[in-house]
């Protein structure tokens, strides 16, 4: 039995284009993979530590080989019980609106719970930075209003260039994408045309 971690990124739920379009994967996914056991980490509703105090000072303690103080070490274990979740998956699905060109603040901030040296990545003189991550797929459903696959508005998009980039550090290469733009703009019919391609694409990528 395998295990898919999704990571749900947007607030809006019931009137999230991502999330409906993710909710189509699972259905399909569910219905592949009977056996497998689906974890959802909704970023709103979860408790995501600040990375300050105790808690970055245990991350500069560990990449220079210092002793943590019995503070650090205690607030560093919600660090790794997040990690310990997202690494002990064996797939995964993320999605995401875009806000600001890029993604949201709670995303954001799960991402930088999660890469950490030693844990999601490895760094030496021998090999630079490497992926620890590795073997695995992850699909990740974008939703943005404007067309950001036209030529003129590519350079804004932020959002799909920061999520591959990021994952790719870690180590991941199988990576499947669905994009559902723009939202903002055409009839209630077209959005709706929209968001129905975009559903089968989706199952399409839960084999």
């Amino acid at each position: 039995m395998a295990k898919l971690l999704y990571i749900e990124g947007s607030p809006r739920k019931e009137r999230s284009a991502s999330i409906a379009v993710a909710r189509a994967f699972l259905e399909e996914y569910r219905k592949l993979h009977p056996k497998d056991e689906v974890i959802t980490c909704d970023l709103w509703s979860r408790n995501l530590p600040p990375f300050d105090g105790d808690i970055i000072n245990a991350k500069y303690a560990i990449m220079h080989g210092q002793p943590r103080t019995s503070a650090q070490a205690q607030a560093w274990k919600a660090v790794e019980a997040i990690i310990s979740e997202f690494t002990q998956a064996d797939r995964y699905l993320i999605s995401t609106p875009m806000w600001n060109f890029s993604i949201p603040y709670r995303l954001k901030h799960y991402i930088d719970i999660l890469v950490q040296p030693g844990y999601t990545f490895s760094v030496s003189p021998q090999e630079g930075y490497k992926g620890l991550v590795t073997g695995k797929k992850v699909t990740l459903i974008y939703a943005r209003g404007g067309a950001y696959q036209d030529p003129a508005a590519a350079d804004l998009d932020l959002q799909t260039k920061y999520m591959q980039t990021i994952l790719k550090f870690i180590g991941f290469k199988d990576l499947d994408s669905v994009i559902i733009e723009p939202t903002l703009s055409g009839s209630p019919e077209e959005k709706e045309k929209l968001l129905q391609k975009a559903k089968q694409q989706a199952k399409l990528c839960a084999v």
